[in-house]
C-alpha cells in the first residue's frame, strides 16, 4: 500500500509538472512571435513562421531526447536551459537589433563620413538581417529543448514503476495539451496586457519551479545535485532582475531604432507604442512622432497635411455636417479638424481604449512635457462633449449603429495601413457595404489609402473596393507628406453628384485650414499618365480574401528588396 501511495504521488507530481511546461512551451511561442511580429512588421506570417518552426523543433527535440543517458539529471539541466533562454531571448534580441543598428553609426562618427554617407549595405546589412532575424533562431533553440520534455518524462515515470505503461504516453499527452490550453488562456487574459519582459521571467519562473520540485522529490537520483541548486538560485536571481529590470533594458535598446530620442513607451493590449521628440532648437517648437509597433503614425511638423487632406474634402463636399462618423482616430487629429466645421455630434470608433486615453487626458500617463504637446496638437478634441467615443473593434461596432438605423452625413475612416489581416477587413466589401448603410443619402466618405507610390496597385484596390460597396461615384487624389512620402486618399459619394463635381462648385473651403486650399485641393485628383491603366485587373478585397493585405505587403517587400 505505502509504494502505491508513493508511486500516486508521483504521478501527479509529475503529470501536473507535465501539464505547467506545456503551458510555459505555448506562451514562449506566443512571446517569441509577437516580439518578432512587432520587430520585423509582418505580424501574421512572423507568428505562423515561429510557431511552425518552433513545433518541427519540438519534434526534433523529443527524437534527441533519446540520446540523454539519465532522464532525472538531464529533467533538471533541460528546465534550467528552458528557464534561461526564455526569460533572456527578448532581451538578447532586442540587444543584437540595438547593436547592429548603432554598429553603422559609430563607424561613421569614427571615420567621420557624413551622415548620408553612412554604411548599410554589404556586412552590415547582413548582421542587420541576421538580428532581426534573431527571434527565429530562437524559437528553434527553444522549441528543441522543449520537444525534450515530454520523453524524458515518460521516461521517469516508467523508470518509478518498474515497467512498461500501456496508457503512458497517452496521460502525458493529455496533460500537455490541457496545459497547453491553459497556457493560451493565460497569455490573452492576463500576460497580453502586461510587458513583454515581465511576461517571459514570469513564464521562465514556472520552469524553475518545475525544476526545483523535482530536485526535492528525487534528490537521491541526482547526481550534481549541489550544482544544481547553486544554479537554481542563480536563475531565480536573474529572472528577478528581468521582472524588474527587463523592460526598462528593452526599451532603451528598442530606443536605438529611431532616429530621435524616446520620450515615452507603453504597451497596450493591442499594440506598442512609441512617442520620439526631436529637439530643434530654442526658436522653435520640438517634433514630436507618434508610432504603432514601430510603424510611423504621424509626425507633428507635418500630420496638418495628412489630415487636411483627410478631413476637408469630405467635410467640405458633403451636404450638412451634423453627424459625423470616425472610424479609428483615436489620435483626436482628424477629429480635430471635424470639429472645426461646428458639427452637432461625432461618433469615434476606435479599438484601443489605452490609446485613445493617452491622447484624451495625457496627464498622469505621459510627462508633462509630452502631456502638453499631445493636447496642443489635437486641441482637447477628445474631451469636447459633443463627441462619443465607442471602445471596440469598427468591424463589429457598426453593426449596432446599422441596428439603430444611425445616419451619417460624412463618414471618414482614419485607419492604419493594411498592413496585418486584422485590418484587412476593415477595407473589405462587407465592411465598407455596411458603411454605406450608415451614409446620409448626399454624404461623402472619405478613407485613408496608402500610398499610390509604394503601394499603388492596393491603393486602387481600395478604390474598386469600395465601388464594388454601392457608392456610386469613387475617386481618389494624392499628395506629398514629407514623413510618409508620396500619399493617397479615397473619396466617394452614395448618391448624386460625384465628390469632385461638388468641390468645383465651391469657390473656396468653407474652413479655413492650415495647408490645403481649393486649387491644391482639385490638383490632388489628377494623376500621372497610364496610372489606371491596369485597374480592371485588380480586383477587390472581400471578406476572407486578404488581397489588399497581400498587395501591400508585396509592394512594401518589393521597395525594401526583400521580394
Amino acid at each position: 500500500m505505502p509504494q502505491k501511495k508513493s508511486h500516486l504521488i508521483d504521478d501527479i507530481l509529475l503529470i501536473l509538472t507535465m501539464a505547467v511546461l506545456a503551458g510555459c512551451g505555448l506562451i514562449y511561442e506566443y512571446l517569441l512571435s509577437h516580439y518578432a511580429g512587432r520587430v520585423l512588421g509582418v505580424m501574421e506570417s512572423t507568428i505562423y513562421t515561429m510557431i511552425g518552426l518552433m513545433i518541427v523543433s519540438m519534434g526534433l527535440g523529443a527524437f534527441a531526447a533519446r540520446k540523454v543517458r539519465c532522464a532525472y539529471n538531464g529533467f533538471v539541466w533541460l528546465e534550467l536551459i528552458i528557464a534561461l533562454i526564455g526569460s533572456s531571448a527578448i532581451l538578447i534580441i532586442g540587444g543584437l537589433i540595438a547593436v547592429t543598428q548603432l554598429f553603422p553609426q559609430l563607424i561613421a562618427d569614427m571615420l567621420s563620413i557624413p551622415p548620408d554617407m553612412k554604411p548599410q549595405g554589404g556586412l552590415f546589412k547582413q548582421l542587420s538581417w541576421l538580428a532581426f532575424n534573431s527571434p527565429y533562431f530562437f524559437g528553434v533553440i527553444l522549441g528543441f529543448f522543449i520537444g525534450m520534455e515530454i520523453p524524458l518524462i515518460a521516461r521517469i515515470r516508467e523508470h518509478i514503476h518498474q515497467a512498461h505503461l500501456a496508457n503512458n504516453l497517452g496521460t502525458i499527452y493529455g496533460a500537455d495539451y490541457v496545459g497547453a490550453g491553459i497556457g493560451a488562456a493565460i497569455w490573452v487574459i492576463f500576460l497580453l496586457s502586461i510587458d513583454i519582459s515581465k511576461a517571459a521571467a514570469l513564464t521562465a519562473s514556472l520552469n524553475l519551479i518545475a525544476g526545483a520540485f523535482f530536485i526535492l522529490r528525487y534528490w537521491s537520483k541526482l547526481n550534481w545535485r549541489k550544482t544544481f541548486v547553486a544554479l537554481h538560485l542563480l536563475l531565480a536571481l536573474i529572472i528577478v532582475l528581468m521582472f524588474n529590470f527587463g523592460n526598462q533594458w528593452l526599451n532603451q535598446m528598442n530606443s536605438l531604432l529611431y532616429l530621435d530620442k524616446v520620450v515615452h513607451t507603453d504597451k497596450t493590449r493591442y499594440q506598442q507604442l512609441t512617442f520620439t521628440e526631436r529637439q530643434m532648437g530654442l526658436d522653435q517648437e520640438n517634433i514630436i512622432n507618434f508610432y504603432l509597433n514601430g510603424r510611423l503614425q504621424f509626425s507633428s511638423i507635418d500630420e496638418h497635411i495628412y489630415h487636411d487632406y483627410l478631413v476637408a474634402p469630405v467635410m467640405a463636399g458633403s451636404a450638412r455636417h451634423d453627424n459625423i462618423l470616425i472610424i479609428g482616430g483615436g489620435d483626436g487629429l482628424a477629429l480635430r479638424d471635424v470639429l472645426k466645421y461646428n458639427p452637432k455630434s461625432v461618433t469615434l470608433i476606435d479599438l484601443d481604449g489605452e490609446l485613445i486615453e493617452i491622447f484624451k487626458q495625457p496627464n498622469g500617463l505621459v510627462n508633462s512635457r509630452l502631456a502638453h504637446q499631445i493636447l496642443h496638437l489635437n486641441k482637447n478634441s477628445l474631451q469636447d462633449e459633443r463627441v462619443n467615443i465607442i471602445t471596440a473593434d469598427a468591424f463589429i461596432a457598426i453593426n449596432e449603429l446599422v441596428k439603430e438605423r444611425a445616419i451619417f452625413d460624412a463618414i471618414i475612416v482614419d485607419l492604419p495601413d493594411p498592413s496585418h489581416p486584422d485590418l484587412n477587413k476593415l477595407y473589405t466589401v462587407n465592411f465598407y457595404a455596411r458603411l454605406n448603410l450608415l451614409l446620409a443619402g448626399d454624404g461623402l466618405i472619405a478613407i485613408q489609402s496608402t500610398s499610390p507610390y509604394h503601394a499603388k496597385d492596393s491603393f486602387i484596390a481600395i478604390g474598386n473596393t469600395l465601388a464594388a460597396a454601392n457608392f456610386s461615384d469613387v475617386e481618389q487624389y494624392h499628395d506629398n507628406v514629407p514623413s510618409f512620402g508620396e500619399w493617397g486618399w479615397t473619396i466617394a459619394s452614395k448618391n448624386g453628384a460625384s465628390p469632385l463635381t461638388r468641390l468645383n462648385k465651391l469657390n473656396q473651403l468653407p474652413i479655413t485650414h492650415q495647408w490645403l486650399n481649393l486649387p491644391i485641393l482639385k490638383a490632388a485628383f489628377i494623376f500621372p499618365n497610364d496610372f489606371y491603366q491596369h485597374k480592371d485587373d485588380i480586383g477587390i478585397n472581400i471578406l476572407g480574401s486578404h488581397s489588399i493585405y497581400q498587395l501591400h505587403q508585396s509592394a512594401w517587400q518589393d521597395q525594401q528588396g526583400l521580394n
